[in-house]
């Protein structure tokens, strides 16, 4: 991870931590073209891992942190992801593995992240 992939991790952290009451216990960033990939452990409380000992409790949980955490960004606009990286931020993926507690969400801005951030460029 270089500089910036490294700090955009810290604010994706802070975002869930403020926004969720939890935030991940790892997260390790990549840009690739225009996306910010975030690769996420330690996702859940221990609430959430007791909810998902049931199956109906893995399928809720997942529904719930996939589009729970879509809507947060979409009604907290992630103005701090846009001044680190200086371009305006469009739209969010997000997946997790309830049973490993391994989430993945892919940011998505409209300018070349790679290109702009790249191994020579932080």
């Amino acid at each position: 991870m270089n500089k910036h992939e490294a700090e955009f991790s810290n604010l994706v952290r802070a975002f869930r931590k403020r926004h969720m009451g939890k935030g991940p216990s790892q997260v390790r960033t990549t840009f690739c073209k225009n996306w910010a990939i975030c690769e996420m452990e330690g996702n859940l409380s221990p609430v959430e891992k007791f909810i998902a000992t049931a199956d109906e409790g893995k399928q809720m949980l997942r529904a719930a942190r996939t589009e729970m955490v879509k809507e947060i960004y979409r009604k907290n606009h992630p103005i701090e992801m846009e001044e680190l990286l200086g371009t305006k931020f469009v739209e969010l993926f997000v997946d997790i593995d309830i049973e490993k507690d391994f989430g993945m969400s892919i940011f998505v801005f409209e300018e070349n992240l790679e290109e702009k951030f790249g191994k020579g460029n932080s």
